[in-house]
């Protein structure tokens, strides 16, 4: 008998798996942990399943997603050429229009990259299968559903990637060559770790914190209250006093009660309704999943979202989250989308000096700063805020020449000049220098 139970849930799993390859058309293995961890859901202790949807209803994640993806994507992507000791945009190449432009015919850049940077951080990396025309130039970047691929690595080395069709139902085999993947966290370089499979504990408690907050608001904020009786009633009796009650408390009005019986109103503590620390608890263990402080999100107090202390956390954005993920992506277009020579002169960045668009002062203040130290011409700076060159000195470096060492102060041609005019007429050999006026 023990025997039979213990083999009854490997039956289910082995009946709902050959249902489910029928449907996919293709064949799914018990051992198949990837394919079974997403469609359950991640473990946890709360036995919440917890899968990329379900966490994405969490205000909390979805807020981070959103605002790592939505301000990386909006950066522009160029690809860089080496020219001498200085890198120049290599308009010229076809890599450069589809990074910083439209990687494929039914995308913008920025909609690319955003949900590029979605399934990094969702399923843990992003996959994108290279086309190519038949002199070997990519011609399209199409995003695939990180849901519907796996990877196994055979014995030659190779990594072979199959991809199930999300219309077809059928898999296919993508060569190693034509895919380009991108990892966000790994241990080997091809197994993932999706924060929502390896946070499914905090993900699920926040879902239960929500679930029991939500019954509270339905069942708690508008309570019932207690008849109290000095007598046993009989079940026709108590039914009739719910009825009455349930009805002066919906259409209005007195409460009838007989026999020495009393009403008292249950009332319950709104902060203890809301569970307001579990929850503010959760918004911060949700945050240090994916490295943002929580009043990038809206959680905090008004000290923490003003000011300085919002700039420095800005930094801290930028500086923790975004800059590791726009390297690791930058380094994946140099690894999979250049070929062994062009990866000698040709390099993409994200231009992360685009945060500063929405900030007039920063920006003025930056552009300052490169012009007064001779590091950008006014006409670069007018380049990049889309201003027509004006030529001449404006494209000529220059700089602040105020600081001068102390033993050089007034040994310009000028002051020698004067100097030397008053040695002359105390010798005797010029005349008054006022009368030269």
């Amino acid at each position: 008998m023990a025997a039979t139970k213990s083999k009854q849930p490997g039956r289910i799993k082995s009946a709902i798996a050959g249902s489910l390859a029928g449907w996919l058309g293709q064949t799914i293995k018990l051992t198949d942990s990837a394919f079974w961890s997403a469609w359950f859901g991640g473990r946890n202790f709360t036995g919440k399943t917890v899968t990329v949807n379900s966490a994405l209803q969490l205000s909390t994640v979805w807020a981070c997603v959103r605002l790592i993806s939505e301000t990386l994507s909006t950066l522009p992507m160029n690809l860089y050429r080496d020219d001498g000791d200085a890198k120049v945009v290599a308009k010229e190449h076809d890599l450069h229009r589809l990074l910083h432009s439209m990687p494929n015919a039914d995308m913008t850049a920025s909609v690319f990259w955003q949900i590029f940077l979605a399934s990094m951080l969702l399923w843990g990396a992003a996959y994108v299968e290279i086309r190519r025309n038949n002199r070997g130039n990519i011609i399209s970047l199409d995003l695939l559903l990180p849901d519907l691929i796996t990877a196994r690595r055979l014995s030659s080395g190779v990594i072979e990637w199959k991809y199930r069709n999300p219309v077809t139902k059928v898999a296919r085999t993508i060569n190693e060559s034509d895919m380009w993947f991108t990892p966000a966290f790994t241990t080997d370089g091809l197994s993932v770790l999706s924060p929502i499979r390896m946070g499914a504990n905090v993900m699920g408690a926040a879902i239960a914190a929500d679930e029991a907050s939500a019954r509270t608001f339905t069942d708690g904020m508008a309570p019932a209250g207690v008849i109290t009786m000095d007598t046993v009633l009989k079940d026709k009796q108590r039914d009739d006093i719910r009825a009455h009650v349930k009805k002066v408390s919906a259409e209005g009005g007195v409460y009838v009660l007989e026999k020495g019986a009393g009403f008292q109103q249950l009332t319950m503590n709104p902060q203890d309704a809301e569970l307001i620390s579990t929850r503010s608890f959760n918004v911060e263990e949700i945050c240090r999943w994916f490295r943002l402080d929580p009043s990038l999100v809206g959680h905090g107090g008004k000290d923490s979202n003003w000011g300085t202390g919002l700039e420095q956390k800005m930094i801290w954005m930028v500086t923790l989250a975004l800059r590791p993920l726009a390297v690791r992506i930058e380094q994946s277009v140099w690894k999979n989308l250049l070929t062994p020579a062009e990866r000698l002169k040709y390099s993409a960045e994200f231009v992360l000096e685009g945060l500063l668009r929405g900030d007039s002062a920063a920006r003025a203040a930056f552009y300052g700063a490169m012009t007064d130290k001779g590091i950008m011409t006014r006409d670069e700076c007018r380049k990049k805020e889309n201003l027509p060159a004006k030529g001449g000195n404006a494209d000529v470096l220059t700089v602040q020449s105020q600081m001068i060492p102390l033993d050089k102060i007034g040994m310009d041609k000028d002051s020698e000049a004067a100097r030397n005019a008053i040695n002359d007429w105390l010798s005797g050999n010029d005349k008054d220098p006022k009368d030269e006026t």
